[in-house]
């Protein structure tokens, strides 16, 4: 019973997760009338999880009507539910808020993704807010176009070429709202049933859920230190698209090097296929320059997505895909028919930001002070654990992974964690194939303080040491 998934990081009870799942499925029609539902005692040790969870869920079901039990037979999918227009919710992309007395109030979260929030430019950005909307034209509020205002793919289109060396006129560029956006217009043109795409392993788990949609097959290949392994490309697919996160794989942090750039490229040609180049947060790179995008060497196979929720603020919804032409037409027609427009306010204010050089100004800015948060996070990292944790992808972003020797990362050492103020992120829950890397977790260093880093790095060690002493008794 392995097609029934619990997410053990998840902040929602599990024997709901089990009690969504068996629903979610009994109104598709997935599971059909009269059909057996496996044993409480079956499904615990499937899923490893206590059979009072399965059965408390069990009981939920039994009590909407959902499942019907059969004395001395079994349980079983009731008659006459199946709904044909019915659709699964859609898992959310972060968890709500932990809701939990067990959970310290002042709960240090290594969450990834997150920049510095406090130090967003607030006073400047409303001041150029109030410019935008004293001076610009009155067509812009009105609707706008459905790949964004003008104004701002040019300046966009300049500041890509200029800062990642893409390749692009401005009228390649849809503007959405943020990167997710971008990826499921991508998903909407390129797939049809049935399709093959290729993705990394790991992969941010959402990538799995926008692009498993029905009859669409997805293909992971393993990454290594230097990220997606070229050489292991499936040969006997054609393949619709490749997605990648070349320039800083999330999560191991690996940079794609030439030569499997080329050979991705060389792939993709001899396939027909599109490549899906997902550069979220690139720009702070810590050794070196920022490493030039993949699609500046192909931008008639690469399809480009960007982000300004890492640079900037995740509140500001403001991401872009760059197109090849023979996409332009089909992606702009997509994007009306999704939201119309991305509010153009917002565009022509981040445009007069990146004109008058405030981005690239911030984005130095931040870079010092991400730097100086990972080295410190690196330093308290190495004196609680010495050997025993190993550092990896920490060249770029706001994250970075550790692997700890002797320690696996199972959903009670996560509880416990939590319950002892420190929320930590397993490199598990976004792998394709299971038990690779239950000692990696994901630590995420953009939005903490230098004290805060210490206190959480503090009290992961006194949770793993208090275990390993348990476990010696």
């Amino acid at each position: 019973m392995t097609w029934i998934s619990v997410d053990r990081s998840s902040s929602t009870p599990l024997f709901r997760q089990v009690y969504n799942e068996f629903r979610n499925r009994i109104l598709q029609g997935e599971l059909h009338s009269g059909e057996q539902l496996p044993s409480t005692r079956q499904l615990s040790a499937s899923l490893q999880i206590s059979r009072n969870v399965i059965v408390e869920a069990y009981e939920q079901l039994l009590a909407e009507g959902y499942i019907e039990g059969r004395h001395g037979s079994g349980t079983y999918v009731a008659e006459g539910i199946f709904m044909q227009h019915t659709r699964a919710e859609p898992s959310l992309l972060f968890d709500p808020p932990v809701q939990s007395a067990d959970v310290h109030n002042d709960l240090i979260d290594f969450r990834h993704g997150i920049p510095a929030l406090d130090l967003f430019p607030r006073k400047l950005w409303g001041e150029l807010v109030k410019q935008v909307c004293i001076e610009v034209q009155d067509e812009h509020f009105g609707y706008g176009k459905p790949e964004g205002c003008s104004p701002f793919r040019i300046i966009l289109a300049r500041y890509l070429s200029k800062t990642r060396g893409v390749v692009c006129d401005p009228d390649q560029l849809i503007v959405t709202t943020g990167a997710t956006q971008a990826l499921s217009l991508v998903a909407k043109l390129l797939l049809s049933n049935p399709s093959d795409v290729i993705i990394e392993d790991p992969i941010t788990k959402e990538i799995h859920t926008m692009f498993a949609i029905p009859g669409t097959t997805l293909h992971p290949v393993p990454v290594d230190w230097h990220g997606m392994r070229t050489e292991l490309l499936p040969t006997d697919i054609k393949p619709r698209f490749v997605y990648v996160t070349p320039s800083h794989q999330f999560p191991l942090g690996g940079v794609l090097p030439i030569q499997r750039r080329v050979q991705l490229i060389h792939y993709a040609v001899k396939n027909d296929s599109y490549i899906v180049e997902d550069d979220y947060d690139s720009e702070f790179r810590y050794e070196g320059a920022p490493v030039s995008s993949l699609q500046g060497l192909d931008p008639d196979r690469v399809i480009y997505i960007g982000t300004f929720s890492k640079i900037l603020s995740p509140a500001l919804r403001l991401g872009y895909l760059i197109l090849p032409r023979s996409l332009i037409k089909k992606g702009r027609d997509l994007k009306w028919l999704t939201d119309l427009h991305t509010p153009s306010l917002e565009q022509l204010t981040l445009a007069r930001f990146i004109e008058i050089g405030h981005l690239e100004r911030h984005i130095s800015k931040m870079k010092k002070i991400y730097r100086k948060r990972r080295d410190f996070l690196i330093k308290c990292l190495t004196q609680k654990f010495g050997d025993k944790a190993t550092i990896i992808g920490d060249s770029t972003g706001i994250h970075l992974v550790v692997e700890f020797l002797e320690v696996h990362f199972t959903p009670g050492l996560l509880v416990q964690l939590e319950r002892n103020g420190v929320k930590v992120y397993p490199v598990e829950i976004h792998a394709v194939h299971k038990e690779r890397h239950q000692q990696q977790i994901i630590l995420g260093f953009g939005n903490l303080t230098e004290d805060k880093i210490e206190k959480g790095i503090q009290r992961l060690l006194s949770t793993l040491s208090a275990r390993q002493e348990k476990a010696l008794c």
